[in-house]
């Protein structure tokens, strides 16, 4: 690999706000997507879509770190298995799940509380409280998402009405949230082992659950618009952002790096503008202000993160 394209990706690598930024911008389009193939995709079906095609994106790649680290590897299955359990496996099948029978403005909120999640799983898990300045900024960037959704009529949020579908997307945040602040325990390897080995792990333990659902009637109706969201779901929120989320996490601490689940609900506004020809408004504005201005206070508290893994 050229001189300048090795100093391209260890610049690009080590700016944990570029990476978490592009993490939302990339889930923020699996959320818009997910929603829009409800109909044509069974839940796991989508989930192993996603999976299998992200580990054959990654093999080819990890194959000669992975000969090396799989001593690593087989000494940490246990917890490779979690992580691959919450972090790939039942998180996105429970979020697909749900986004069958939830409304987008049930789903944005709900997807909201992922901050707010992680602090609490950090601190019962490793003592690891929230700063103040996380604290307010969450909260800060948590108004922005409700002017957002609510579009200026905050209003609104008291006459919500959460289903089935909103419970399991709640369930999925906690799951994802445990993941995330478990992302220190992260074994000492090559991140594209780990990637990789995660990947893997998660496709697999979807495998009885997708055999339920073809047997229940779960059928993938194949055209064009399936084809592009299984290549999109396989590439971005999947192989590059859990790639960026991890190394962000890594880099910042998962407290500091939670208040950009906020940065969702902005991209997927700004999604709605260019794509679906929806108007920019004032409340957009407001909205997008306070997000923008919750993630600056939290990203920029001075508790250093908490010690990860290093990769070697």
């Amino acid at each position: 690999m050229p001189a300048v394209l090795r100093e391209f990706g260890r610049r690009f690598f080590d700016r944990p706000y570029l990476l978490l930024t592009l993490t939302s911008l990339f889930w923020a389009g699996n959320l818009v997507l997910g929603r829009l193939v409800a109909g044509h995709v069974p839940p796991v079906a989508l989930a192993f879509v996603r999976w299998s095609g992200s580990f054959v994106l990654l093999i080819g790649f990890a194959i000669p770190h992975l000969k090396r680290d799989w001593p690593a590897i087989r000494g940490s299955l246990g917890r490779l298995s979690i992580l691959a359990l919450t972090g790939v496996g039942l998180y996105n099948t429970m979020a697909y799940w749900g986004l069958q029978y939830t409304e987008a403005l049930n789903a944005l909120l709900i997807q909201s509380t992922g901050p707010l999640l992680i602090g609490v799983w950090s601190a019962v898990l490793f003592r690891d409280m929230m700063t103040k300045a996380q604290f307010a900024g969450v909260l800060v960037s948590l108004c922005g998402v409700a002017v957002i959704v609510t579009r200026g009529d905050v209003a609104a949020l008291g006459h919500i009405r959460f289903n089935a579908g909103d419970v399991c997307i709640l369930a999925a945040m906690v799951v994802y949230a445990l993941y995330s602040a478990m992302l220190r325990l992260k074994p000492a390897m090559h991140w594209l082992s780990f990637l990789t080995a995660t990947v893997g792990l998660g496709a697999l333990f979807l495998l009885p659950a997708l055999a339920v659902e073809i047997a229940l009637g779960g059928r993938i109706s194949f055209d064009g618009a399936t084809l592009a969201a299984a290549a999109y779901v396989a590439v971005f929120p999947s192989t590059l952002a859990y790639l960026f989320f991890i190394r962000g996490v890594e880099l910042i601490g998962a407290n500091r790096a939670g208040p950009f689940f906020h940065l969702m609900p902005l991209f997927g506004a700004v999604l709605a503008i260019l794509l679906l020809g929806e108007r920019p408004q004032l409340f957009h504005a407001v909205g997008f202000a306070l997000v923008l201005a919750g993630v600056a206070v939290a990203a920029r508290s001075r508790r250093p993160a908490p010690a990860i893994a290093p990769e070697p």
